[in-house]
């Protein structure tokens, strides 16, 4: 009877220290993949992620520091960092072990095995892809454990990157883009009084390069498993190396690490470079000092030359610091008048009129890949030839369709024409060009020579046409507020706003929101009033039986929603 209640006992103090020990949001009510309610994971991990901003923004860093550990042992966080890892493309590659979470039972093992005690990161798959101007770029593979665990990590380091960051860094952020980037680029140089000297900075192997040191001293996150993932090494040939410096190219967490590397360069700038009174009267002097990042590009504005001239050798000093320099061979000082390329666009005055192109480097590219396109594929079919074609069209279109482009793709528009003019009499040399033209293009509405080919889909004929460039609407593009941050509670509204300006642009986006005023009725599921064009709507997230669905609803409905959601 005695030893009964002493084992009985030894039993309850073990259940007490496994309770006391265990972490936040471990209380897992899911015995397999398919049964986890992400919903409930996204939220939780989000309102940790809102604390954390706060804390940042009050200057509480052990606060801060204590956040980012319940996070990083939350069962929420461990699930959705390895839903991350294996629901994107790099999923199919594996690291140097091999192995591959290609099944739901895997994955859901996989989420205990996320464990900060005893963990020891392996050393990265190295492999080399080729550059634009013929070099190689390293690429770091890690394992599927390494990456699940560098994205538990950046759920816990993002929110503190985003509070901290410079206000016009666009790259690598969330809900930011190379579209905020070009716009800024343009609100700074647009006017008359704009400044008219710009150096455009480009830095040398950036990933590769940053001190190590540096970042264990700056970086606020976990030392210990930030130390493993940057000295792992790399497995080259079959052969070992030991990395000293940079952080590995391929690694979840390493665009978020190098963003806060480079953090700090505008705010050494506006604190060097701010508008001076130079009577006290109006007289105001201003030294048009402006710099608009993405990831490692970069541009500084000036008064003039000299100036920048002057401001090189501070981010010289700025980046040699963190154990960058900056490239000689892409770094130059430029007047507006000559203009330059930034992220793929032409940014020049004409006549005192700033117009944003598509550059010439990035046509001459596009138009190489198509050629290349049509050239391995001179037996296949037209439909097919069409399908390969149309999705790279596609894609090139949508990055250009925000800047004066027209004139481009009427001019990528000719060129394609040409090509396939080739590609479709080589396949036929004794047949006359008028036949050419009848078997291969026709009219479509009011336009001839469209690239058309017909097909069998079951019992009826269908027909498929290639997409033409100069048909895309040229639109204009909203940028994204600076101070802008997609985990601080205050900015939600903002956001939602966005991502229904965002589904308007597209045509996708206005298919669904036609379905969704639709599907309810043309009604507000919040308060039964109609939505039309006098009242101002949006969209919004609800959950229903535990699953995430969009509904249109008023903008004072969609307010009364987010506050009940804070209570």
């Amino acid at each position: 009877m005695f030893y009964k209640k002493l084992i009985e006992l030894i039993k309850g103090e073990k259940q007490m220290n496994e309770i006391k020990t265990s972490c936040a949001s471990t209380d897992r009510k899911w015995s397999t993949w398919e049964s986890i309610d992400w919903n409930k994971c996204v939220i939780a991990v989000n309102k940790l992620q809102a604390r954390i901003v706060k804390a940042q923004k009050a200057g509480k860093h052990g606060r801060v520091k204590s956040l980012q550990w319940v996070l990083t042992h939350s069962f929420y966080a461990k699930a959705l960092a390895v839903k991350r890892v294996t629901s994107n493309s790099g999923s199919d590659t594996a690291g140097v072990d091999k192995v591959k979470w290609s099944t739901p039972n895997a994955r859901f093992k996989a989420i205990g095995e996320l464990k900060r005690r005893g963990y020891k990161p392996q050393p990265l798959k190295r492999v080399n892809i080729k550059k634009s101007n013929g070099k190689l770029r390293p690429l770091g593979i890690p394992t599927m454990k390494d990456r699940a665990m560098q994205a538990l990590y950046l759920l816990a380091l993002e929110p503190v990157s985003e509070t901290t960051a410079d206000s016009n860094s666009y790259g690598f952020r969330k809900e930011r883009s190379t579209g905020d980037a070009r716009e800024q680029c343009f609100c700074v140089l647009a006017k008359k009084a704009s400044p008219e000297w710009i150096m455009e900075g480009d830095i040398q192997g950036c990933f590769d390069h940053i001190s190590h040191e540096w970042l264990l001293n700056n970086i606020p996150m976990d030392k210990v498993m930030l130390r493993k993932w940057l000295k792992c090494g790399f497995v080259f040939n079959k052969e070992l190396f030991p990395t000293e410096e940079g952080t590995p190219q391929g690694g979840i967490i390493s665009p978020t690490l190098a963003n806060m590397t480079l953090d700090g360069l505008q705010t050494m700038l506006a604190e060097k470079y701010h508008k001076k009174f130079v009577t006290r009267k109006t007289t105001t002097y201003y030294p048009k000092v402006h710099l608009v990042r993405y990831a490692d590009d970069f541009i500084i504005t000036g008064r003039n030359k000299e100036a920048l001239e002057e401001i090189k050798p501070l981010v010289v000093d700025f980046l040699k610091e963190r154990g960058l320099t900056l490239s000689e061979e892409k770094t130059k000082i430029t007047h507006i008048d000559d203009g330059f390329d930034f992220l793929g666009y032409n940014i020049r005055k004409y006549k005192g009129v700033l117009l944003i192109k598509p550059s010439k480097k990035s046509l001459k590219k596009f138009m190489q890949k198509i050629r290349g396109i049509i050239d391995s594929n001179k037996g296949s079919k037209q439909e097919s030839l069409i399908r390969l074609l149309n999705p790279v069209i596609t894609g090139w279109v949508n990055y250009y369709k925000n800047c004066v482009a027209s004139d481009t793709f009427r001019k990528a528009d000719y060129l394609i024409f040409e090509k396939l003019w080739q590609w479709a009499t080589r396949r036929h040399p004794k047949k006359g060009k008028y036949w050419i033209a009848d078997r291969y293009f026709t009219r479509v509405k009011n336009r001839n020579w469209c690239f058309v080919a017909n097909f069998k889909k079951g019992k009826t004929d269908d027909r498929i046409a290639l997409k033409r460039l100069y048909d895309t609407k040229i639109t204009r593009y909203v940028k994204v507020k600076g101070e802008a941050n997609p985990f601080a509670p205050e900015w939600t509204e903002y956001f939602e706003k966005r991502k229904t300006y965002k589904m308007l642009q597209s045509l996708n986006g206005r298919k669904s929101l036609l379905y969704m005023w639709e599907r309810q009725n043309h009604l507000c599921p919040v308060c039964g009033k109609p939505i039309d064009k006098e009242h101002p709507w949006g969209t919004s997230q609800q959950t229903v039986n535990g699953k995430k669905v969009n509904n249109l609803l008023h903008d004072s409905c969609r307010r009364k929603v987010i506050q009940t959601n804070k209570m």
